[in-house]
């Protein structure tokens, strides 16, 4: 044994003084890699729609439904196994609805709470009695833990659980019993969950997405270009806190912003007013689901047009700033013929849908106006303090990264920048040169610099990052040549409003693709898969999100409203349980409020990736991995006892 061993299991005695205790915990490490694997959840591109990912996070994507099918199977209708699934996800709301119509309510809850004790039993039969321990809720902890731990010592255990039951509904805490219950069985019927980027932009509640996942037992975030630019806005970025607000303007969002995290617009609103107060900004119509009166929408509109050329300006600026970044096409204010209303892109001219700049000098088109410059100033100050949005962005710092391998799974929000041959895109970023997962590493790392480094001048590099992973062309988590932002609001032609994709995404239908960047991402094993979101599946169009022989799964099916005519569906989420991988696609939802009255879940159509002949248990795990590695050395430590090497500690 070399003095680094010896050093590393002295260290280890001190945790485990004894040959009883080492050999205990061996016993109960032992025991937690027999488990069944707990169940992994898997959700993309969420874009502010909160009350469609509150409801898929309480039902877990159909986990739920599937544990009552499997409990009750036929001795319970359909009607009844619908009505205790949404009662599991709304206890509270569905009580109430069950009072006004149920004459025997004592009844009731007598068989309703043992359903739901069975349901109990079944989704914490996957996990430790000391883990389940820590989830039981604290006012009725000992009770549930009674009812649902199998007590061989009673003769008549029935009688025994009957009599608990029956006190329950006497004392008057069947209510708040069953609400207990519905909420530990959401809490353990996933035991993980995975965010594969987007959490913002376009919906109308990506904070209360955050409040949520930071109240979430066990999560992880693979950032998305849209979580970028937020993280870039409350870092200070200017382009990035100008192109949140655009975006949110364009969607009728603006109180996000303002109710959401308390950031004054009101020096916004004053500029849009005194400069485009005569201009109809028809080319700023809003886009979404979200109904603005008359008034609302005039002032919306004009405060859209003022953000959105403020936003093309400091774009400019960044662009000729950062030469590096290769974008020099992008800088589109300096192409326009003011007199005549025109700009000339690729050698051709077009004629502009609005030619209203008033504050853009045609001699230095990408100066702000010293009113747009106070905007942006305050708009600086209000981002960089606001102390929950700051809040939020730690927490994607925290539990975030741009990729993730996770139980032999590679996790990624966008693409891996392919050549048109298939091989990795080499690109530059400040002078060095990257590709594959190099790339993704460099990029992390400016990241962080952004909110952590000392040094002012790699900070703003790293500011400046921020924005060129949310649309720069070589952008993994972008994946587009351009992003035609301008052309859209500014072109009739259609033809210049087209995005090409990264060959990433034709050769990534390919297994020999997938393969590959699992090699390059070091992602093991013979059931290991790419998991990725960023561009919708059009389901409609009868595209199938499993591609590469089932390698790669992409799960970006349109949870935002704004896609769902395209997509035809509501998004699809992943379930990775001990049986198996579960893809299930949503119907559009609706509200809470249909659900509980109408019983209805918008888990539409589940399809089984794959289904394994042995059930994996935590011993197949990442942590079972390193549960191997504690038992290995907890081996070495009971040697180390036995052989008087290390001597044991009373």
């Amino acid at each position: 044994m070399d003095s680094m061993e010896l050093k590393y299991l002295e260290r280890l005695a001190e945790i485990y003084p004894t040959i009883a205790k080492a050999s205990t915990e061996i016993i109960n490490l032992q025991a937690i890699l027999n488990l069944p694997k707990a169940t992994e959840h898997f959700l993309s591109d969420i874009h502010g729609e909160y009350e469609a990912f509150s409801h898929v996070l309480k039902n877990g994507s159909g986990s739920i439904r599937r544990k009552i099918d499997d409990i009750f199977g036929h001795t319970m209708s359909q009607k009844d196994k619908r009505a205790l699934a949404t009662l599991i996800y709304y206890p509270q709301e569905k009580m109430k609805l069950i009072s006004k119509t149920q004459d025997n309510m004592e009844e009731w809850y007598r068989i309703t709470l043992y359903r739901l004790i069975e349901v109990c039993k079944r989704v914490a039969s996957k996990y430790t009695r000391s883990k389940v321990r820590k989830a039981l809720p604290e006012d009725f902890a000992y009770v549930i833990e009674e009812l649902i731990t199998e007590k061989p010592e009673f003769s008549d255990k029935e009688a025994y659980y009957e009599q608990i039951i029956n006190t329950i509904i006497a004392v008057k805490r069947a209510d708040k019993f069953i609400v207990a219950l519905g909420e530990l069985i959401q809490r353990l019927v996933v035991d993980h969950i995975h965010i594969l980027g987007d959490i913002y932009d376009r919906g109308p509640g990506p904070d209360k997405i955050m409040d949520k996942l930071m109240e979430y037992h066990s999560v992880d975030i693979q950032w998305g270009n849209h979580d970028m630019l937020w993280m870039g806005a409350a870092a200070g970025e200017r382009v990035c806190i100008a192109t949140v607000i655009r975006i949110c303007a364009r969607y009728a969002n603006l109180d996000i912003l303002e109710d959401g995290y308390g950031i004054n617009l009101l020096p916004l609103a004053t500029l849009a007013l005194s400069v485009y107060g005569d201009d109809d900004c028809s080319c700023f119509k809003i886009k979404g689901s979200n109904v603005l009166n008359p008034v609302e929408t005039e002032l919306n509109m004009k405060m859209h047009k003022a953000i959105s050329i403020i936003a093309f300006k400091l774009e400019g600026q960044l662009l000729k700033r950062r030469p590096q970044f290769g974008m020099e096409k992008r800088c589109l204010l300096e192409k326009i013929d003011y007199e005549q209303g025109t700009i000339e892109l690729e050698g051709n001219t077009y004629a502009l849908l609005d030619k209203n700049f008033p504050t853009i000098d045609p001699e230095d088109p990408y100066k702000l106006s010293k009113e747009e410059d106070e905007v942006v100033e305050r708009l600086i100050t209000a981002f960089s303090g606001c102390e929950k949005l700051q809040r939020h962005m730690q927490f994607l710092l925290n539990k975030g990264s741009l990729y993730k391998v996770y139980n032999g799974n590679l996790l990624y929000h966008g693409c891996v920048p392919l050549n048109m041959d298939g091989s990795f895109q080499t690109v530059e970023i400040y002078g060095e040169k990257y590709k594959g997962r190099e790339l993704y590493d460099v990029l992390e790392t400016y990241v962080r610099k952004a909110f952590f480094a000392v040094d002012e001048n790699e900070k703003e590099m790293g500011k400046d990052i921020l924005w060129y992973i949310w649309s720069g062309p070589d952008s993994p988590l972008f994946g587009k040549n351009k992003m035609a932002t301008f052309e859209r609001y500014f072109l009739a032609e259609k033809d210049t409003h087209v995005e090409k994709k990264n060959p990433y995404y034709e050769f990534s239908k390919e297994e020999e693709t997938a393969d590959k960047i699992l090699d390059e991402f070091q992602a093991g094993g013979n059931e290991r898969h790419i998991i990725n979101g960023h561009v919708p599946v059009h389901h409609t169009g009868g595209e199938s999100p499993v591609k590469c022989n089932g390698k790669l799964l992409v799960i970006d099916g349109g949870f935002s409203k704004a896609y769902q005519k395209e997509t035809g569906i509501a998004g699809y989420t992943l379930i990775y349980n001990s049986w198996g991988l579960i893809l299930a696609a949503h119907q559009p939802f609706t509200s809470a409020e249909d659900a509980i009255a109408q019983e209805t879940d918008i888990l539409s159509d589940s399809i089984i990736v794959k289904r394994v002949d042995r059930r994996k248990s935590v011993g197949d795990t990442d942590n079972g991995k390193k549960l191997k590695e504690r038992v290995s050395e907890l081996y070495k430590l009971l040697d180390a006892y036995r052989s008087g090497v290390i001597v044991e500690k009373a």
